[in-house]
């Protein structure tokens, strides 16, 4: 009995000690998990901390951002008027389609269109390439993210806008937006220039002057709802675009369209590679007209786009041949080594240094005085004048004065700089030719302005296309903002010498002085110029290549008191036929014509 009792007893022992492990057990359980709810509590209160105060204003600036419509809105790009305020280049009313990309996937979603669709119906209405479309729509930020908001296509027409906005798919967003347009299509389309699909100005005078051109765009912020709808009763801001200011050129629409023709003549009828035309008013620097035309192929197109739009007179240099001698002959005044009665003798040829150099009248023009190696244009009588009276010091000193060797700084993108030699890399034979015009380069616009010192007196003055920078007001008046104020004048030559100077280069033009110019002479305005027949360097040979010239004439009218000046080149005419006397100066005498009865007469707009 005893032992029955000794063994209930150690069960109930085994018994509780067991219930008492198992609560153990149960009671680490529960502890693990208290420790664990106790960890992941702790964790959401921690980012609910760091969300909601210590970077707090990031999210809300994120909120913010996703819940409103920031919207650009273009200004309208000013006119380019001529300076008789003509309309040359104007922004037509147009459209732009920008992409909100968020909003445009959840769109697709909701209307069961794919990204391909989506795609196929643009490309057909943008008239755009489906893969452009696509690189923009799948467009990632540099760091690799799907970017937010992207620019589809600007410049649409009406009907374009209409079609993307008959899908009405939320995201893509249509606003206003501007178009250039030429008024008479490439009519002087290298002073134009064109503008980008952004509507930025990338060559000529809409490059020039593309900040006071384009204005500042607007701005419209909204508040939105997730299908970027604008809510009612919400604060929106909008800034209200700024136009840009219109341009007043110095170039005269009827001048211009008298040069457009005669340079489009003058390169059919000598079958030439390109002819340029500056003309100018030497007393201020205007450029009224300026032209440059290239040759075509078969097939009637230009041989390139790019020869098509580039600007001849400002970005191409070439020798300038015997128009150079009215630089050198200024010199010789100046320096006093000659006048009236100096003496040359021409037998066709010059030995110097050992070199032969020809006259262009192999036969030689016998005894001259100094007006006429001007009036005949002779090598050989401006060799001596180089060689045996200036020096190369001398010679230099006045390329320099006369501003060669430098950019004008004028107003148009590209200038290219002519050279001269320095006295210390000038041989021999380098100071004979200089002095006729060979072995150095120039601009047409470069040779002008110095030109136009001659002309006006004495005062070099900076070459330029902008007249004035205008805006509009409220009644639609023209207000002035700004003149062309950027002139560089400075006094580089004696008035009477360049009085006398301009004698002598009358002569070359007058009837009865059997001068080289003759052709350009019309009764009545008293031309004075000079014509210039250089060879041109072969690229492949180092030489002068066979055959190939540039033929210039340059002149002024009237003499005493010019109005105008002009520069017209020629470059490589129908080898037959390349005296700058026979092609040249012929296109200069119809010019001189046309201009002066315009000026004189008023007539109509030859382009209406």
């Amino acid at each position: 009995m005893i032992s029955l009792v000794l063994i209930y007893i150690g069960e109930l022992v085994c018994l509780k000690n067991e219930l008492h492990i198992e609560k153990i057990a149960e009671s680490k359980k529960l502890v693990i998990m208290l420790m664990l709810f106790g960890t992941l509590f702790t964790a959401i209160i921690g980012r609910l901390f760091y969300v909601m105060y210590i970077n707090d204003n990031f999210y809300k600036t994120k909120a913010s951002y996703q819940s409103r419509s920031d919207i650009i809105i273009s200004s309208k790009r000013g006119s380019i008027l001529d300076r008789n305020s003509n309309e040359l280049a104007v922004s037509m009313a147009s459209y732009r389609v920008d992409i909100d990309m968020s909003t445009l996937r959840v769109s697709l979603r909701t209307n069961h269109m794919s990204m391909d669709t989506l795609t196929a119906k643009l490309s057909s209405i943008l008239n755009m390439d489906s893969k452009k479309i696509k690189n923009i729509l799948y467009m990632k930020s540099p760091q690799g993210n799907p970017i937010k908001y992207a620019t589809l296509a600007r410049q649409i027409n009406k009907t374009q806008s209409n079609s993307i906005q008959g899908m009405k798919l939320q995201g893509l967003i249509i606003s206003d937006d501007s178009r250039r347009e030429h008024i008479y299509n490439n009519f002087l389309a290298s002073i134009l220039g064109y503008t980008n699909a952004k509507g930025n100005g990338v060559s000529g005078v809409e490059q020039s002057y593309n900040t006071e051109l384009t204005g500042i765009p607007g701005r419209k912020v909204s508040q939105t709802d997730n299908k970027k709808n604008p809510l009612p009763y919400k604060d929106s801001k909008y800034v209200a675009p700024v136009d840009g200011k219109n341009l007043r050129l110095t170039i005269d629409l009827p001048i211009q369209k008298f040069v457009e023709d005669a340079a489009e003549k003058a390169l059919k009828d000598n079958t030439a590679k390109s002819v340029t035309i500056t003309v100018m008013n030497p007393k201020n620097g205007e450029i009224l007209a300026m032209v440059s035309k290239s040759c075509t192929n078969s097939s009637g197109t230009s041989t390139s786009v790019k020869d098509s739009l580039k600007n001849n007179a400002v970005q191409n240099t070439f020798e300038p041949g015997s128009i150079f001698k009215v630089i050198t002959a200024y010199a010789g005044m100046e320096e006093k080594v000659v006048d009236d009665n100096t003496i040359f003798t021409c037998n066709g040829s010059l030995n110097v240094g050992g070199t032969i150099i020809h006259c262009d009248d192999t036969a030689g023009h016998g005894t001259e005085h100094f007006g006429d190696i001007i009036k005949y244009s002779c090598n050989v009588g401006f060799m001596e004048l180089g060689t045996k009276l200036l020096g190369e010091e001398k010679l230099y000193k006045y390329e320099k004065l006369f501003g060669f060797g430098e950019k004008t700084g004028i107003d148009l993108p590209g200038e290219a700089t002519g050279e001269v030699k320095t006295p210390d890399k000038t041989t021999r034979v380098d100071l004979a030719t200089n002095s006729f015009g060979q072995g150095l380069s120039v601009t047409s616009v470069e040779y002008l302005a110095a030109f136009n010192a001659v002309a006006n007196g004495g005062t070099w003055i900076r070459p330029h296309v902008m007249n004035q920078i205008e805006h509009r007001d409220v009644n639609n008046k023209p207000v002035l903002d700004k003149k062309y104020d950027n002139l560089g004048k400075k006094t580089i030559l004696d008035k009477n010498i360049a009085a006398t100077l301009r004698g002598y280069l009358r002569n070359v033009v007058a009837p009865g002085q059997n001068g080289v110019g003759a052709s350009a002479d019309v009764p009545g305005l008293n031309i004075a110029g000079k014509t210039g027949t250089a060879q041109k360097n072969d690229s492949v040979t180092g030489g002068y290549g066979a055959g190939k010239y540039m033929s210039s004439f340059v002149g002024m009218a009237p003499y005493g008191d010019p109005r105008i000046t002009m520069l017209v080149s020629i470059d490589e005419p129908n080898p037959n036929k390349y005296y700058a006397g026979q092609v040249a100066a012929p296109v200069a005498h119809d010019l001189f014509i046309k201009i002066f009865d315009y000026l004189q007469s008023g007539i109509d707009d030859p382009l209406k």
